[in-house]
């Protein structure tokens, strides 16, 4: 198991980015979170196999229909363990 974040620029919020990463992450079987940032770019903590990254990453260069990603920043962390995936605020 690895654990990625993932920082999403470009016009990410407003566009539930944040619901669609929830329903993707999900459908994938990967754990963690995703968030706004005050900043108005969109943060993701996700923990699941290299494959289950790969295809979030990829997903997130599109984001959903009303998204304009300008990058996708992805760096590796410890490895942490989440139950389930959700939305955070704040």
């Amino acid at each position: 198991m690895t654990t990625l974040s993932l920082l999403i620029t470009g016009k990410v919020q407003g566009v539930y980015y944040r619901q669609s990463t929830l329903k993707k992450a999900l459908s994938l079987g990967l754990s963690g979170y995703v968030k706004n940032l005050p900043d108005g770019a969109v943060y993701i903590l996700a923990t699941g196999h290299q494959e289950q990254l790969e295809e979030i990453i990829a997903w997130c260069k599109i984001g959903p229909p009303a998204a304009l990603v300008r990058d996708v920043i992805v760096k590796e962390m410890d490895v942490e363990n989440f139950e389930g995936f959700e939305i955070r605020r704040g």
